[in-house]
């Protein structure tokens, strides 16, 4: 007889605010992807609706290294990314993640609107939020 094991769930937040911010990096990381990747997060967060009450938490995105044209044909892009969920009542840092991303696009304006939205969708998926609107 196979037993069953239960996984474990992920802990959940509630998810306030998001502010994106990147390092000190030569060459400069793009504004067009830090306002583009903070424009899509907090319309995330404006279209989740929680139903049970959750910590409340404010997240710093942090774009700790990006990376673009790289590559054979000059058109792999690559960031690396760090989150911090800090408890709005406290101010604790009560969750962490990273990763990193990857996308392939040749012209830097597309290259950062993909990279923002490759972002995006990590960090909807990792606090569970729903897609805001997309205008074209």
């Amino acid at each position: 007889m196979a037993m069953l094991k239960e996984t474990p769930t992920a802990p959940a937040y509630d998810v306030r605010s998001a502010v994106v911010v990147a390092d000190a990096a030569v060459p400069p990381v793009s504004p067009v992807l830090i306002s583009t990747l903070s424009e899509r997060v907090n319309e995330a967060i404006a279209a989740t609706t929680r139903d049970t009450p959750l910590p409340k938490v404010a997240l710093t995105i942090r774009l700790a290294s990006v990376s673009k044209g790289r590559g054979f044909d000059k058109n792999r892009n690559i960031a690396k990314i760090n989150v911090d969920a800090a408890s709005v009542d406290t101010g604790a840092v009560i969750a962490l993640a990273s990763f990193e991303t990857t996308t392939f696009a040749a012209d830097p304006t597309a290259a950062d609107n993909l990279m923002a939205e490759q972002i995006a969708a990590r960090i909807r998926s990792i606090f569970v939020l729903k897609a805001g609107q997309l205008v074209n």
